[in-house]
């Protein structure tokens, strides 16, 4: 009887061992799940924000690419801090922080305090997100880490749709007459949940990083980008008056500087927030344009149609949110099963894929001016926006590394999973802009039509900017086509940055 039960603990062990990794998977989800989800909720609540809170066009544009903003901002600090300071710990202080400034964001009293939490809830997001996949690298292997892959993989394509459709749901159901404000205070029990089981299931890890923290970078990157972003987006409301024109000056010379420094920092061997050396590497500068064009369009249409739904059209914020279903399912079967097409077609998926885009802001723009809903050309549109960006974005973040050497990987895997998040924020700025310029001179009583008009000009620009989008991706495709031989290492994927020292 002893001998059976000593032979038993052995075979227990690893039992309790696999469970407890996997609960640790889940909770590293459930904060991924939280982060993402929070870029896109906000979306279908904005209408109701600005009537409750009498908040601008420009104040909901801030309230959506502010968190977007910090987070591009200081993404890469947040993956050296997890290396320094000890992965759990950053990732712990990343939830805390974040459930916090959630809870900020749902007692906002003014829109002006809601955009501070919103900056503040994206900073914290930057420290907490890029530890995960950090996390599942050095605990899972094999077939383990495959599983835990697709079940990431499965969390960032349907955090869009669920923010969404989430985001109508509880706007909607008008939670205890709070309105929008329970759209921020649902992260709030994941987050307890989370500060209490965290540092029970997540094993402490010893600091290993050997980089350092690049501040001086970081000190000319964020006042730069807010330079050019907060002026571009309150100048179409103020009537541009001369500061905002020095304000996007002063960015602009920023900008050159921190290009300046960074360049410094890497001649000397040191660790640059960004290193521009790989820019040099083939193939490296037409992807990164043509992920501009990706995200310009896809950031900026999601910001205007939203809005239009629901602020021109009237449609509800559930229905708002249910809106997006058709693409956010055309983008996910896409992105899965593009590898299925033949390889001699990889090479121009990107370009294919941003002119399928293209052809679908086309076909919303048509569907928008007369001043409905749309029909069926509009959900044709939203469909085919779904094709295209699945065609264009997994193949387009690993062609656009093609040609980087393997030393190199994961700095440029940082600048480009940088300009992913700044590329949308860039949408929401101008395409914005454009939008809310259009329908201020409309007055309260001016037919829907004249707001179809609106969204139906944006639409077109958007369209364009896709169509030209595919110049660079044309120009990576010869890239990708006269990359050397097949059997050479295959580039690290483009989240690694965020994931590894």
């Amino acid at each position: 009887m002893t001998s059976a039960g000593s032979a038993a603990h052995p075979a227990a062990a690893p039992d309790a061992q696999s469970s407890r990794r996997w609960m640790m998977l889940v909770l590293l989800l459930l904060g991924q799940f939280m982060g993402l989800v929070d870029v896109f909720i906000v979306n279908v609540a904005m209408p109701s924000i600005g009537t409750q809170l009498h908040a601008s066009g420009a104040s909901l544009q801030l309230v959506v690419g502010g968190y977007t903003v910090a987070y591009a901002m200081l993404l890469i600090t947040g993956a050296r801090l997890g290396a320094l300071y000890g992965r759990r710990r950053m990732y712990l202080l990343g939830v805390v922080v974040f459930t916090l400034m959630s809870a900020g964001c749902a007692f906002a009293p003014n829109a002006v305090v809601l955009v501070v939490f919103r900056f503040a809830q994206g900073a914290s997001a930057a420290v907490m997100v890029p530890q995960i996949m950090s996390v599942i690298q050095m605990q899972f292997t094999g077939k383990a880490r495959a599983k835990a892959l697709s079940a990431y993989g499965a969390v960032l394509s349907t955090g869009a749709v669920a923010g969404l459709v989430l985001g109508g749901v509880i706007v909607s159901a008008d939670l205890f007459g709070a309105g929008w404000r329970p759209v921020f205070m649902v992260n709030v029990p994941i987050g307890l949940v989370l500060m209490v089981l965290v540092p029970r299931l997540l094993p402490k890890d010893v600091p290993s990083g050997r980089q350092r923290l690049d501040l001086l970078g970081l000190a000319l990157a964020v006042p730069a980008v807010f330079l050019l972003v907060l002026p571009a987006v309150l100048g179409h409301e103020l009537g541009w008056p001369a500061w905002t024109f020095v304000c996007m000056a002063a960015g602009i010379v920023l900008a050159f500087a921190f290009v300046r420094v960074e360049r410094l920092i890497a001649a000397r061997g040191g660790d640059p927030l960004l290193n521009f050396a790989v820019l040099r590497a083939a193939g490296m500068s037409v992807g990164l344009l043509t992920v501009v064009g990706v995200q310009l369009t896809y950031g900026g249409f999601l910001f205007v149609f939203t809005l239009h739904l629901q602020a021109g059209l009237g449609e509800s914020a559930l229905r708002a949110g249910l809106t997006y279903i058709p693409l956010s399912v055309a983008f996910g079967l896409t992105g899965f099963f593009w590898r299925k097409l033949p390889e001699r077609l990889h090479p121009v998926l990107a370009p294919a894929g941003l002119a399928v885009s293209a052809l679908s802001y086309g076909l919303i723009a048509a569907a928008m001016q007369d001043g409905t809903a749309g029909g069926t050309v509009m959900w044709v549109g939203t469909v085919l926006n779904g094709v295209g960006m699945g065609l264009s974005v997994s193949p387009l973040l690993t062609q656009s590394l093609v040609n980087v050497p393997m030393d190199k990987a994961v700095d440029a895997s940082g600048l480009l999973t940088t300009v992913v998040q700044l590329g949308q924020v860039a949408g929401v700025t101008v395409f914005g802009a454009l939008y809310l310029t259009l329908v201020n001179p409309v007055s309260a009583g001016t037919p829907a039509h004249g707001l179809g008009d609106a969204m139906a000009t944006t639409a077109t620009w958007i369209a364009v900017a896709a169509a030209l989008g595919v110049v660079p991706g044309a120009a990576l495709t010869r890239v990708v086509l006269r990359a050397v031989p097949p059997n050479r290492p295959k580039p690290v994927p483009a989240s690694a940055p965020v994931a590894s020292d």
